[in-house]
């Protein structure tokens, strides 16, 4: 990585606050998330999500301006990593990753995670390995878009 890139790369996280997510961001949510997604989810669902008093769900944002979220849900002895997505804009620039960290932290390790992604989306794959994420499968014709295939992975 160039000095520059590094530099650059290195003032947007320093910038970038991680916090719980509200309703009031759910406009700027569906933004990213429509930008984000063939098939995105309803309002109705970040509605659903956000109720669930044992779920976990993060916003990333800097200058009062939602970068990125992630939405996870408990379920019995496992957490689901339901949705993470960042601005078109912002990807690359470790958004991401600060949203996974801080799941995880407030996750306590108490619990393994799980989670589906598209077989394609090799980048999303990247990230998740480096977090120890590990293949456990897949999941034929998981996304109804186009019949693409999940990946399951798994952090024990």
């Amino acid at each position: 990585m160039s000095e520059t890139l590094h530099k650059e790369t290195s003032e947007l996280n320093q910038e970038v606050q991680v916090r719980r997510l509200a309703y009031s961001d759910l406009p700027a949510v569906i933004s990213i998330e429509r930008r984000s997604f063939p098939t995105p989810w309803s309002l109705a669902m970040f509605v659903l999500e956000l109720s669930k008093p044992s779920g976990i769900c993060l916003a990333a944002s800097a200058d009062e301006e939602l970068l990125g979220y992630v939405v996870c849900s408990r379920y019995d002895q496992v957490w689901h990593l339901m949705n993470i997505a960042v601005a078109p804009a912002r990807r690359g620039t470790g958004v991401a990753g600060q949203l996974m960290r801080r799941l995880v932290e407030e996750s306590q390790g108490m619990l393994p995670f799980t989670l589906e992604v598209r077989v394609s989306n090799h980048r999303a794959i990247g990230m998740y390995e480096r977090f120890g994420f590990r293949s456990a499968g897949v999941r034929p014709r998981y996304y109804h878009d186009n019949g693409e295939d999940a990946l399951i992975m798994w952090l024990d």
